[in-house]
């Protein structure tokens, strides 16, 4: 697979059975010969931000709340790991950040979690927890068996829309329907 598949989306198809990938939309962030790196963005966690921030003894505003929290993926479910705009931030916010896209950075930095809670971080935004990891060569085969389905990265797919239609829009977006694949008619969502 070529390197361009990173930034993009991973929409799992239907022949993906397994329970930590079912009807997943990924963002990959990195895919290269030293394997991949993604984030699922349509599974809410079954922990609300207010919790995390009390794990975490952060103070915060009540407004960040608000906050979406997904299971990002199977490998450290509990590492946490800011999908963010970063259009909307301060430059010092952007050095522990890695870019995605224009509209899209990545960071685990405690700093921008704290303004976060402290509803001075960035307007768009979701922390993951966990994420997803492919060895060299995995995902170059999960391809070869028609599992993934490569979807160009959408923003407003991973911020604007409910986590419960980020999958057929994804899909959508491509020019798939959903309902015509393989299995698609079984999926309700």
């Amino acid at each position: 697979m070529a390197d361009t598949l990173a930034p993009g989306f991973l929409v799992a198809s239907p022949a993906l059975q397994d329970p930590n990938f079912l009807r997943a939309v990924v963002v990959l962030v990195e895919h290269g010969v030293e394997g991949s790196l993604g984030f699922i963005v349509n599974r809410p966690a079954p922990i609300s931000f207010e919790q995390v921030r009390r794990i975490l003894g952060i103070e915060g505003a009540e407004s960040s709340a608000g906050t979406p929290v997904f299971s990002g993926g199977p490998v450290a479910p509990h590492s946490g790991w800011i999908l963010f705009d970063p259009s909307d931030v301060e430059e010092a916010t952007l050095e522990d950040a890695v870019p995605v896209s224009d509209g899209l950075s990545v960071s685990a930095s405690r700093r921008l979690l704290d303004a976060i809670a402290g509803d001075e971080g960035p307007s768009r935004r979701l922390l993951a927890l966990g994420y997803a990891g492919w060895a060299p060569g995995q995902l170059d085969g999960e391809f070869s068996r028609g599992v993934w389905v490569p979807v160009d990265l959408d923003e407003e797919i991973v911020f604007e829309l409910p986590a419960e239609e980020r999958w057929r829009a994804a899909l959508r977006s491509a020019g798939i329907d959903p309902a015509r694949m393989s299995g698609g008619g079984s999926f309700s969502a």
